[in-house]
């Protein structure tokens, strides 16, 4: 994946609006950026505005096969997930590597350059999580392989069906073996998810959490996404599933908490003195009818944003971020909850974080990940304005990625 080369940008956001950038990189690292330059020789010019790649921090692969199947008929998030279940059986190693290389593609053109893969399906073994890490590597994007333990059917104790049954390790113990046999390598990191407070009990989370502290790898969970979770979580523990998370030791800046829609002032406070960080996911949440979460009331108790496409009935980044603050302002019924800014910042550097990678700002000694939005009409695109680049764009303005200073998409 690494590569060197000098790139030049007309326009790049380094923190700033900068014009006539120069991007030196060596062996896939970003090691002098400078402003106000004229291009070189043999550099690489980039029309458009610069920008570091997107993270996309929570992906269901296999989901996009679902794309305007389920839109027809009538039916809750419940009545959606067996059709999900149902989509899930259709899969072998072999053909979920074609499928994750098809879906890996359409992410790179959409300028994401690394995607954290929330992954259960486990009929296979590793095998079908190897099938994504190899598609990734074949296509060029850096991939966080957030594999999940999923052991019950939830809270009262009923049983896997059928279908769940071959997303289980049967134990927590069995999960974690499973795990040790994955690798991190040049591309890929290795992450833990506990699947969701409904589908893991309280110790076996610990055994999640604490395996993944030991490797100091990312942790991630589905968090009250429906009202259902935190209902049925209430009459088995008495608490709501952040306060469950919070009694177990599970929350810390090291996790990751999906969705959190459905979660109370307390949690909210919990969240952000935790420094948990959030990731929603608007397209997906609108599509499933998940209703909107309080993010501004999350980001000012302390926890970060980030993004992710999850059913990947979309994948575009820029949606998701604009997704945030217009979801926001029909909730709320005021406007700019969220300068463009930070949400540019949790489409980047902070969804980054989450998925455990050096990147997400142009500066030296982060990895040379960065996106150019293609120069449309001078009269639009003048100058680099985040309001521009936030509301205004989509994936498909995405003109050139770089991964690791190899360009994977080009102009």
């Amino acid at each position: 994946m690494n590569g060197s080369g000098l790139w030049h940008a007309d326009q790049a956001w380094l923190g700033h609006v900068a014009d006539n950038v120069l991007i030196e990189v060596i062996n896939g690292t970003i090691t002098a950026v400078t402003e106000g330059v004229a291009a070189p020789a043999g550099s690489v010019r980039l029309e458009g505005w610069t920008i570091p790649g997107l993270a996309n921090v929570h992906s269901h692969a296999f989901q996009s096969s679902l794309r305007g199947t389920t839109e027809s008929g009538a039916g809750d998030f419940w009545e959606w997930r067996q059709l999900m279940y149902r989509a899930a059986e259709n899969f072998d190693p072999e053909t979920y590597l074609k499928h994750g290389r098809h879906v890996f593609r359409e992410m790179l053109e959409a300028g994401i350059t690394a995607v954290g893969e929330f992954h259960y399906l486990h009929r296979y073994g590793n095998q079908m999580g190897e099938a994504l890490l190899e598609a990734a590597a074949t296509e060029g994007i850096r991939i966080t392989l957030i594999d999940a333990c999923y052991l019950r059917g939830g809270m009262d104790g009923r049983p896997l069906d059928e279908v769940q049954q071959t997303f289980s390790d049967g134990d927590a113990d069995s999960w974690a073996q499973r795990m040790d046999a994955l690798k991190d390598s040049e591309g890929a990191r290795i992450g833990a998810a506990i699947h969701s407070v409904r589908a893991v009990d309280p110790h076996s989370m610990q055994t999640v959490a604490a395996w993944a502290r030991k490797r100091k790898t990312p942790l991630h969970v589905h968090l009250a996404e429906q009202p259902a979770e935190v209902d049925e979580c209430l009459a088995a523990e008495g608490i709501t599933p952040v306060q469950l998370l919070d009694r177990e030791g599970i929350l810390g800046r090291d996790l990751t908490a999906v969705h959190a829609i459905h979660v109370t002032n307390e949690d909210i406070s919990l969240l952000g003195r935790h420094d948990v960080s959030i990731c929603a996911c608007t397209t997906t949440e609108r599509d499933l009818g998940d209703r909107i979460g309080p993010i501004r009331g999350l980001v000012d108790a302390g926890s970060s944003l980030c993004l992710g496409s999850d059913s990947n009935a979309v994948i575009d980044l820029i949606e998701e971020a604009r997704g945030v603050e217009l979801d926001q302002r029909r909730a709320t019924g005021r406007r700019v909850l969220h300068q463009p800014e930070d949400l540019l910042r949790a489409a980047t550097v902070d969804g980054m974080r989450a998925l455990g990678w050096d990147s997400g700002e142009l500066k030296t000694g982060m990895l040379a990940d960065f996106i150019t939005i293609g120069q449309r009409a001078p009269t639009l695109w003048r100058r680099l304005d985040l309001g521009d680049l936030v509301f205004c764009s989509s994936r498909h303005d995405v003109s050139n990625v770089v991964v690791g200073g190899r360009t994977v998409v080009p102009r």
